[in-house]
Formats: structure tokens, C-alpha cells, sequence
């Protein structure tokens, strides 16, 4: 997921922001509610984390603002106002769901994987399955024919873009924007570096390969082993 969180307190933006990265998601931050909404209105985003006390434009009205102009990124209110009248004005704003200060990391992403979910039909299937090769979004775990695998969170990331486009040819351009959110290319090896790393994983101990270099146009994920 690409998000953008808009929080003015330093530490409770960091300490999001690092889970959210860990998780292999790219983050962008705001410490300020007129940059929060210039974010917002520029760049697309699968979801917003807003807080709702901010300087300069409080939470609700950049959420007003942005359904006014018609943008329907979901969007997580966070706030230290519990009581059940506030969350409802939040809710009311536009907000599409509502969690409060302190809250737990792992509610936060659960709650945001759902909003895009119900974004994204698209994307709701949480488990993926490609030759024997089993992802399972919620619980975070790769398998091929039984056996675990671990990886990192960009290796996770890449493995879940390519299962999605199981069978196609997928080109370093849209692994760069989709994977890494580069929109250029950084004249790098690091994508063969990637690719090779989880190739190693996944490939190694199996009799059949299924993630192939196509010479010249990219990578694909055989659909069968």
C-alpha cells in the first residue's frame, strides 16, 4: 500500500511510519494540515491516515475538502477524542473509519488493509496461490508444497506484485512504480539484486523454477510448476 499520514506530533509519526515501512508499505508524512491536503490532492494514495488536531487545518476539514473536490481515498481518523458524539462528527466529516489514541499497531494496519479492501475489490483476495506457491496476506507467511518460507518486507511486497500478475510479463518499470514507488529509474541493479534474493527462496530447494527472467523484457511467475 502507498499511504500518507498526517500527524504534527514527531515520535507518533515516526513510530507509524517505521511499522508501516517494516511492513513493506511506502509512507509518505505531513506534519501540518494545509501540507497534509496539498499531499492528498497531488499524489494517489491507497489510503490516508489523518489525525484530527492539527496545526494550521484540523483533520476534518481536510477530509471536506477532499470529498468536496470528489477524491474518495479512504481514509482512518485518528484522535485522543474518544467519546461516541466525536467519532460520529468524524465519521459524518467523511471519515471511513475511526480509531483512537492509544491504539495498537497491528489494529491500525488491519483496520487500513480493510479500508482498502473495500476500495479495491480487485485487490480483496488476501490469499494467493500460484503453483504450489501459497501468500497469505493477513498472516504474513509464504509456503511452496507446504514448506515455509521467510522473507523480508520488500521481498514480500515484490512476491505478492508478482503472483498478482501470475503468467504475465512483468517489466522493471512496473516493478520500480509498484514496488518500490520509484518513478524513474534509479540506474541500480537493485531490482536483479531483489529478484535474485527471492528467486533463491523460492526456487532453490524446489525441483521446478517458477519465477523466470524473461531476456529483455522483464520477469514472470509460471502459473504451473
Amino acid at each position: 500500500m502507498r499511504l500518507l499520514i498526517v500527524e504534527d506530533d514527531r515520535d507518533a509519526a515516526g513510530y507509524l511510519a517505521k511499522g508501516l515501512t517494516e511492513c513493506g508499505h511506502v509512507i509518505d508524512l505531513a506534519s501540518d494540515g494545509d501540507a497534509g491536503l496539498d499531499y492528498a490532492l497531488t499524489n494517489a494514495y491507497d489510503v490516508l491516515v489523518i489525525d484530527r488536531m492539527l496545526p494550521r487545518r484540523d483533520g476534518l476539514s481536510i477530509i471536506a475538502e477532499l470529498r468536496r473536490t470528489g477524491n474518495t481515498t479512504p481514509v482512518l481518523i485518528l484522535s485522543a477524542l474518544d467519546a461516541v458524539d466525536e467519532r460520529v462528527e468524524g465519521l459524518v466529516a467523511g471519515g471511513d473509519d475511526y480509531l483512537t489514541k492509544p491504539y495498537a499497531l497491528t489494529e491500525l494496519i488491519a483496520r487500513l488493509e480493510a479500508l482498502v479492501r473495500r476500495a479495491h475489490p480487485e485487490h480483496a483476495a488476501t490469499l494467493l496461490n500460484v503453483g504450489g506457491l501459497r501468500l497469505d496476506l493477513l498472516k504474513r507467511k509464504v509456503t511452496r508444497d507446504g514448506v515455509r518460507i521467510n522473507l523480508q518486507p520488500r521481498e514480500f511486497r515484490l512476491l505478492e506484485y508478482l503472483m498478482r500478475h501470475a503468467g504475465q510479463v512483468v517489466t522493471r518499470t512496473m516493478l520500480l512504480e509498484n514496488v518500490w514507488d520509484y518513478h524513474f529509474d534509479p540506474q541500480t541493479n537493485v531490482i536483479d539484486v531483489q529478484i535474485s534474493r527471492l528467486r533463491s527462496k523460492i526456487d532453490k530447494d524446489f525441483d521446478n523454477s517458477l519465477l523466470q527472467t524473461v531476456r529483455g523484457a522483464g520477469y514472470r511467475l509460471n502459473t504451473t510448476e
